[in-house]
């Protein structure tokens, strides 16, 4: 009987997430270019028409790929956040993102592989627009009890979101130091300096 009889039998919702999950490999191995229905279906052991029937196409298995990455990572980053003290939020931050990295490297693979075809809420910086987002808040408590200017808090929430995020990407790949380690690094050189925060800073260029 062949591959077919060999087939595991498996309800729609089933086969839909197994497809999503064999998406998702492929995407992270090949982009999206590179990535065809056609290697889709034959590691999940399916027909073509099989897959088409669950997303349609291959930019709506893309983007149902994309989606459910960027909610495990938000969700993850918000569940992180509980602490009290600022200090220890960036170091629960730092955690999650390199947390996700490590756990969930093909995701994150996905995300990183910014495709043409993909709006600006989609794409790799789109989903560091809605991490800066939430961070935000967080930012902009720590300087109103600190005397800081408020409205820079986008700012800040900006510049720490993409330290952390491409930082990342690098230790995607080496991995080494261990995550732990490389978390108190980039909690110190951000915590260090946000600790001497001027509050009316200049270029060093400029004159006095």
């Amino acid at each position: 009987m062949g591959d077919v009889g060999r087939r595991v039998r498996m309800s729609a919702p089933q086969r839909r997430e197994q497809v999503l999950g064999i998406g998702r490999q492929v995407f992270a191995e090949r982009g999206y270019d590179g990535a065809s229905m056609e290697e889709v279906a034959a590691r999940a052991g399916v027909s073509k028409p099989v897959v088409y029937e669950h997303f349609g196409d291959k930019e709506k298995l893309y983007h149902a790929v994309v989606d459910r990455e960027v909610r495990a990572l938000l969700d993850r980053l918000t569940a992180a956040l509980t602490a009290g003290h600022p200090r220890r939020l960036l170091e629960q931050a730092t955690l999650a993102l390199l947390g996700y990295i490590e756990d969930d490297t093909d995701g994150f693979r996905v995300l990183m592989r910014d495709s043409p075809m993909m709006s600006g809420g989609g794409s790799f910086a789109g989903l560091l627009n809605e991490v800066a987002h939430r961070v935000k808040g967080h930012v902009a408590a720590g300087f109103a009890a600190r005397g800081y200017d408020r409205d820079l808090a986008e700012l800040y929430a900006q510049a720490l979101t993409g330290l952390v995020a491409f930082t990342g990407r690098w230790w995607l790949d080496v991995r080494q130091p261990p995550r732990e380690v490389v978390a108190a690094h980039l909690v110190n050189l951000v915590w260090n300096g946000l600790s001497g925060l001027q509050h009316d800073p200049y270029r060093v260029t400029e004159e006095r």
